[in-house]
C-alpha cells in the first residue's frame, strides 16, 4: 500500500512540472537577436536594402543586402505588397502551419480534471477498501476460504456436542444431498447459531466448512451497511450471485444482528439502507427466485433483536444453541488446547474444568494460553499445576497490581472489608465456597474474595440470592463495626450495585417477590426514551413502581441485616481473618475454614503478627467487588 502511494505522488509531481513547462512564456526560448520594428523594416525597404522576404500570414522573414536575416510582424497593410514590388524585393507566400497538438500537449490540458478524477477514485477506493474499482460499491465482500490453509474440522471443535449434531445433518446433505431427496425431504435453507460470546460459534462454522468440502464464503453483517444508500442491497445480491455459480456451497454471516435487525425498531425511526438490506436478504433467502444448494449459516448473540421475518420458516428454519460448556464439555476443550503446549504429567484437566465454571470456549483457551506465557516467563520447559493456578486467578480477577504503592491503613480497610465478605460467606448455608481470598490489588479492585460453585448451575433458589445479597454487604458492615460510622468509605459502591441489580431482578423478572407476585415488571426497561416518565418506561404505573422500589429495597435492606447479625456474632473470626490477611495477603477457601473453625494457621508461613493500631482511610471511589462466579 505504501508503494502506491508514493507512485501516485511521483505521477502528480511529474505530471504538475509538466503542466509547468507548459505554461511557460513560449517566447523565452525565440532567439530575438534579428528581430526588428515594422517601421525599420519599411526604411529598410524604402533605402532598397531589401532583397527578398518572406510571409506568412503577419510574420515577415527576409534577407538583407549586406546578407543579414531579419524578421518582424506586419499590420494588415494592403498597400505592402505594392510597396516592396515597386522596389523590387522577390516575394514569397505562404500559409501559417496549423501544427495538431502532441498527445503529451493534450494530456497536459487535460491535467487538472483529470487529477481531479483519479483523487476522486483513489478515495472512492480507500472507502471501499480497494476491491472493485471505483465502480465496485455494490460488489460482495464475502471471501472464499482456502481449505489447504487453516482448515478447521469437527475434531477442532469440542463442548457443543448437540449444536455439532444439528449442523452434521447440513454437512451430510452437501456430500450426498440424494440421500434426503429421495424421501422428498428438504435440508432447512438457513441455520442460525445463536449463544454467548465466545461459545465457538464462528469456530463451528469453519469446521462446517472443512467437512463438507464444499466452497464456502464468509461475510460480517457489517460488511452489507455503507454511507451509499443502496450498497448494501446490491452486495446481497451479489452474494448469492457468487453462490449460485458455485453451488452446492455455504454463505457464513458472522453477527447478523448488525444488518437483520427488526424493522423500524428504535428512536428517529429505521436505518433506510439497513432496511433495504435486510430486505433484499429475506427476498434471495426465500422469494420467487429460489437460490438452491445455497446454504446461509449465520451467528449471533443477540437473537432477540433479529427481525422476525428473517428467523421464519424457509429462511433461518434452524436454530443452533451453542451454550457455555459444562465440565465435561469444558475439559474436552482444554484437551483440544492443550495439545499445543508442552505440559507436566501430573495435571488434572478435569480439576481445572471444575475450578472453572462459567468459563466459555475462548476464556479457556486464553487460559491454556496464559500458563504457557507464564512458564515461559519463568523460563521453565513445561507447564505446571502452579501456572494454570496463576492463569486461572489472572483471567478470573485480573492480573495482580502488586507494584501499587497502599498505606498500612488502606491495607488494613481492605483486609477488614475481604473479611467481612468471607466470614458471611462462611456462615451462609447457601452461598458457595470460597476459593480464594486476597487483598492483593487486582484490575479494579484493591482486593478480592472469590467464590466457586461446587458444580454447574442452570438456576438459583429465592435462598441461594438473598445469600448472595447479604455476602456482597458484608464488606460495608465490616467497615462500620470496625472504624465506625463516619469510617466508613466509598469501597462498597460495586457491592451495592450488585446488591441493588439482583434484588431488582428478584423483584421485577423473576417473580420472587410476596407482596409483588410471580409479576414480570417492565418489559422495555432496557429501552431508553427521552422525555417519558420512568413509570412509563418500565410499563406500570406509579403506584407500582413505588412498591417496587419499596420491595427492592427492602430485600437490600434484609442482606444487610443479615450480614451485620452474622459478623456481629463472630467479630473474633472477624478479627482474626483480617490479621491473617494482612500478614499472608492471599488465602485459601480451605485455608480460610481451617483458621476460622479449627484455629489452624497456613502451614510453613509465618506466625500472625499482633496489630493494635486503630487506623482508617478513606478508599475513594475504587470498588472492592467479591468475583462472584456463576
Amino acid at each position: 500500500m505504501n508503494f502506491k502511494n508514493l507512485a501516485m505522488w511521483a505521477i502528480i509531481v511529474f505530471l504538475t512540472i509538466g503542466l509547468y513547462n507548459m505554461f511557460k512564456n513560449p517566447q523565452s526560448n525565440i532567439s530575438r537577436n534579428n528581430q526588428i520594428n515594422f517601421s525599420e523594416f519599411l526604411t529598410e525597404v524604402d533605402n532598397g536594402r531589401v532583397v527578398q522576404v518572406e510571409i506568412k500570414g503577419n510574420n515577415i522573414n527576409g534577407e538583407l543586402s549586406d546578407g543579414n536575416n531579419f524578421s518582424t510582424y506586419a499590420p494588415n497593410d494592403p498597400n505592402l505588397i505594392e510597396k516592396l514590388s515597386s522596389k523590387g524585393v522577390s516575394i514569397s507566400a505562404a500559409p501559417l502551419d496549423e501544427k495538431m497538438p502532441s498527445l503529451f500537449g493534450v494530456l497536459l490540458s487535460w491535467f487538472p480534471m483529470l487529477l481531479l478524477i483519479a483523487v476522486w477514485i483513489f478515495f472512492m477506493r480507500q472507502m471501499q477498501g480497494g476491491k472493485g474499482g471505483a465502480m465496485g460499491f455494490g460488489r460482495s465482500k464475502a471471501k472464499m476460504m482456502n481449505e489447504l490453509k487453516g482448515k478447521v474440522t469437527f475434531n477442532d471443535v469440542a463442548g457443543v456436542e448437540e449444536a455439532k449434531e444439528e449442523v452434521e445433518e447440513v454437512v451430510e446433505f452437501l456430500r450426498d444431498p440424494k440421500k434426503f431427496s429421495r424421501l422428498g425431504g428438504k435440508i432447512p435453507r438457513g441455520c442460525l447459531l445463536v449463544g454467548p460470546p465466545g461459545t465457538g460459534k464462528t469456530l463451528l462454522a469453519r469446521a462446517i466448512a472443512g467437512e463438507a468440502g464444499v466452497p464456502f464464503f464468509t461475510i460480517s453483517g457489517s460488511d452489507f451497511v455503507e454511507m451509499f444508500v443502496g450498497v448494501g442491497a446490491s452486495r446481497v445480491r451479489d452474494m448469492f450471485e457468487q453462490g449460485k455459480k458455485h453451488s452446492p456451497c455455504i454463505i457464513f454471516i458472522d453477527e447478523i444482528d448488525a444488518v437483520g435487525r427488526s424493522r423500524g425498531a428504535g428512536l428517529g425511526g429505521g436505518n433506510d439502507e439497513r432496511e433495504q438490506t435486510l430486505n433484499q436478504l429475506l427476498v434471495e433467502m426465500d422469494g420467487f427466485d429460489t437460490n438452491e444448494g445455497v446454504i446461509i449459516i449465520a451467528a449471533t448473540n443477540r437473537p432477540d433483536v433479529l427481525d422476525p421475518a428473517l428467523l421464519r420458516p424457509g429462511r433461518f428454519d434452524r436454530q443452533v444453541v451453542v451454550s457455555l460448556p459444562d465440565i465435561i464439555g469444558r475439559e474436552k476443550i482444554l484437551k483440544v488446547h492443550s495439545k499445543k503446549i508442552s505440559m507436566a504429567p501430573d495435571i488434572n484437566l478435569r480439576t481445572v474444568a471444575r475450578g472453572t465454571p462459567g468459563f466459555s470456549g475462548a476464556d479457556l483457551a486464553n487460559l491454556v494460553n496464559e500458563s504457557a506465557l507464564l512458564a515461559a516467563r519463568k523460563n521453565k520447559r513445561i507447564v505446571t499445576n502452579q501456572e494454570f493456578e496463576e492463569a486461572k486467578d489472572k483471567v478470573m480477577m485480573g492480573a495482580e497490581r502488586r507494584s501499587m504503592v497502599m498505606t498500612e491503613e488502606e491495607k488494613k480497610l481492605t483486609a477488614y472489608h475481604e473479611a467481612g465478605h468471607a466470614i458471611v460467606t462462611i456462615n451462609e448455608k447457601a452461598a458457595y465456597p470460597i476459593h480464594k481470598a486476597t487483598i492483593i490489588p487486582r484490575g479494579r479492585a484493591l482486593g478480592m474474595v472469590m467464590q466457586l460453585p461446587e458444580k454447574d448451575e442452570v438456576s438459583q433458589t429465592r435462598e441461594q440470592l438473598h445469600a448472595q445479597m447479604a455476602i456482597a454487604m458484608g464488606g460495608r458492615v465490616a467497615e462500620e463495626l470496625i472504624f465506625g460510622d463516619e469510617k466508613v468509605t466509598t469501597g462498597a459502591v460495586s457491592d451495592i450495585e450488585q446488591a441493588t441489580k439482583r434484588a431488582r431482578a428478584m423483584v421485577m423478572r423473576a417473580g420472587l417477590s410476596k407482596e409483588l407476585g410471580p409479576v414480570a415488571y417492565g418489559e422495555n426497561e432496557e429501552e431508553v426514551f427521552l422525555g417519558r416518565s420512568v413509570a412509563r418506561q418500565q410499563n406500570m404505573s406509579e403506584e407500582t413502581a413505588k412498591k417496587v422500589d419499596a420491595e427492592i429495597r427492602k430485600f437490600v435492606e434484609k442482606g444487610y441485616d443479615r450480614a451485620r447479625k452474622v459478623l456481629t456474632e463472630k467479630i473474633d473470626d472477624l478479627h482474626k481473618l483480617a490479621k491473617a490477611l494482612l500478614t499472608y495477603e492471599t488465602l485459601t477457601g480451605k485455608e480460610i475454614e481451617d483458621l476460622v473453625n479449627k484455629n489452624i494457621y497456613p502451614a510453613g508461613k509465618q506466625d500472625i503478627k499482633e496489630e493494635d493500631d486503630d487506623q482508617s482511610s478513606a478508599l475513594g471511589s475504587i470498588g472492592l467487588k467479591p468475583k462472584i462466579v456463576h
